[in-house]
């Protein structure tokens, strides 16, 4: 499982309240919660962001409320891996949950810049920013987790799980 794209860059303290805002919360259709994802950060997300590009932030990406919502906006929009320096632990659970790519590297997050092509390696944890040559180093997720994120989340990981039994 791997990880190759464009990357889209925000700051520190990167709020679920902006990821998805409140108003849209009524809604469980992914694309609805992905046609208005980050849209109180930056109006362009939506018409920039493109298919398993990926979104870089700085420290606390995720705070705030502790919805789902969230994680399914960013996943739902074609996002295939937010890289931030660290995440609210809540927004941590929630996107393996729901089998969102994340990963925590300071380095990368301050040294990649938007618009950079970037690729992931989930096996070794290593990020290539394409552009600059750099590369960073994350603690890649044990099995368990990889398997749960290819597999679409906890839910149907278990399903899956099931089914072989």
């Amino acid at each position: 499982m791997n990880a190759h794209g464009t990357v889209l860059k925000y700051g520190d303290h990167v709020d679920t309240d902006v990821i998805i805002p409140a108003r849209y919360l009524a809604s469980q259709n992914h694309q609805e919660l992905a046609s208005h994802c980050m849209e109180d950060i930056d109006k362009t997300f939506t018409a920039r962001v493109k298919e398993g590009d990926i979104m870089v932030a700085g420290v606390n990406f995720g705070c705030g409320s502790s919805r789902e919502h969230a994680p399914i906006a960013i996943k739902a929009s074609g996002i295939s891996c937010v890289i931030a320096a660290n995440f609210a632990r809540i927004f941590y659970r929630n996107a393996i949950n729901i089998g969102l790519a994340i990963l925590e590297c300071p380095a990368a997050s301050a040294g990649i810049r938007e618009g950079d092509q970037v690729s992931v390696d989930f096996d070794t944890g290593v990020i290539t920013d394409e552009t600059t040559g750099e590369t960073y180093q994350a603690e890649p997720f044990p099995p368990f987790i990889k398997d749960m994120i290819a597999k679409g989340g906890l839910m149907n990981a278990l399903k899956a799980k099931e089914a072989a039994e």
